[in-house]
């Protein structure tokens, strides 16, 4: 089973519904879900969708939702390590430094899923978007 880590705008997509990129972010954590596919987020992509999404939720229908996707996502570990690498590391974004770092800290991530492709640029694991992994995995 493919692991890859799922980053905050993928969510957002989804949880905002936001057109036309929700339906690719849906299908991704539908593969979640339904076992295809093992999904992995961060403590700061936890933090980062529940400060957006409370912005128009009131926080008990927001921490339900972050429940729910806990149900179907497995958390990376961030540790002193992980950050020391982002902070050394060469990344213009900070955030992503530490999304990447964990990844790589798992040992195990295969992928990183996001939208924001040129902050990921100096990754060593392969990045692609939503739609350009929808359509390699339904191939």
């Amino acid at each position: 089973m493919k692991k890859v880590l799922i980053d905050t705008d993928v969510l957002l997509d989804f949880f905002f519904d936001r057109k036309p990129y929700s339906k690719d972010s849906a299908i991704i954590l539908s593969h979640c879900e339904r076992n295809i596919l093992e999904g992995y987020i961060t403590p700061v992509i936890i933090s980062n969708t529940y400060y957006l999404l409370r912005r128009t939720a009131k926080h008990e229908k927001v921490i339900d939702k972050l429940k729910q996707l806990l149900t179907i996502m497995h958390v990376l570990q961030m540790d002193k390590h992980v950050v020391e690498t982002a902070l050394n590391s060469e990344f213009k974004d900070f955030e992503d430094a530490l999304q990447n770092f964990a990844a790589i800290n798992n040992g195990e991530i295969e992928l990183i899923i996001t939208r924001n492709l040129k902050d990921y640029a100096r990754s060593t694991i392969g990045v692609l978007s939503p739609e350009s992994f929808v359509k390699l995995f339904n191939t």
